[in-house]
């Protein structure tokens, strides 16, 4: 963790205080998505939830904000990866019983997924510090799902695993969107989700399951369910994103991107205190060689332009991104 928060401190440096502040807020909010996320699937089953989370984004932004530019295949694609797998995987994950706080940390699997996908199927150079921050961040995945495994089963840590490879794929469906606007194209991808996502809740989980979801969510009862749901449609999506956004306009990635690594230190954290979930002797090990991963291949590499020059403000620069960046330069990496 010392090298955490030396490499975060060196890193934010370059930000104004003010604007680490409002980094480190949107690390909390995304922390705080997780047990949001939990107290929605108490009440509503995992694929239903998807549908109903993004349909309640969808209506407003398909009323108000105006559709980003970019061509519709990216724009379908960044809402099949990024909203239908990885948000499926990650509820369907969490309700097979895979712990809160640890589902925030294996998430970030979107990362090295992202950067290893890009070198194969985009031909972008990974440098050598990348490729073994991605081999050890998988180390570490590997020791969290062998103590999953031990403690509730191996298959909860696969679904969210898979999200984030889910997430990975709608990332480059990001990056080759090249949006004007990267929020307005957030939103919009929300548009995708939930027809498909309906449609597989009927085949899945079948009416009748839908129907005493929703016929029982008008009760007290049901409050933490829908005050999940709210914050994740508005503090987690809106209020973020547009922080992160707004961010990430005025800096580039690899200066805002390390505040991200806070989300499942957030995640971790509130998860104990609140449900009670204490990560095993071996969850902790491993996330911690996952963060010395993530760390190693988020170094700049000398020469690294700093903020200011052409190199690092320009976002029609193509460069290779750091396990912590988001690889379209612009969106979050753990916006849940």
């Amino acid at each position: 963790m010392r090298l955490f928060f030396t490499f975060l401190l060196r890193e934010g440096a370059r930000v104004p205080a003010r604007h680490r502040l409002l980094a480190a807020l949107v690390a909390v909010i995304w922390g705080l998505n997780f047990l949001a996320i939990h107290a929605s699937l108490a009440q509503f089953p995992p694929f239903f939830l998807v549908a109903l989370r993004f349909a309640l984004i969808a209506v407003p932004t398909v009323l108000f904000v105006p559709r980003p530019r970019v061509r519709l295949r990216w724009l379908i694609g960044y809402g099949l990866g990024f909203g239908v797998a990885q948000f499926t995987l990650l509820y369907w994950g969490m309700a097979a019983g895979m712990p809160t706080g640890l589902a925030s940390l294996v998430l970030q699997a979107s990362a090295p997924f992202t950067l290893a996908l890009g070198a194969v199927l985009l031909r972008e150079r990974v440098r050598p510090a990348q490729w073994a921050g991605i081999a050890i961040a998988v180390a570490g995945m590997l020791l969290v799902g062998a103590s999953r495994a031990q403690a509730s089963g191996f298959w909860p840590f696969v679904l969210v695993l898979a999200g984030g490879l889910g997430w990975a794929f709608g990332n480059l469906a990001s990056r080759q969107a090249k949006p004007d606007n990267p929020l307005h194209l957030t939103l919009w991808m929300s548009v995708v989700v939930p027809v498909p996502m309906l449609a597989l809740s009927l085949l899945v989980e079948g009416p009748q399951q839908i129907a005493t979801a929703l016929t029982t969510s008008f009760s007290s009862a049901a409050l933490p369910a829908w005050a999940g749901l709210a914050y994740t449609c508005v503090i987690g999506t809106a209020v973020g994103s547009g922080i992160w956004t707004w961010l990430l306009a005025r800096h580039p990635a690899g200066v805002v991107a390390p505040f991200s690594l806070l989300v499942p230190v957030v995640g971790l954290l509130t998860a104990a205190v609140v449900l009670g979930e204490i990560p095993t002797s071996l969850d902790l090990i491993g996330a911690l060689v996952v963060v010395a991963g993530v760390l190693i291949g988020a170094r700049s590499p000398r020469g690294t332009a700093r903020p200011g020059s052409l190199t690092a403000t320009d976002p029609t620069r193509v460069r290779t991104p750091s396990l912590i960046d988001d690889p379209d330069g612009r969106q979050p990496s753990t916006a849940t």
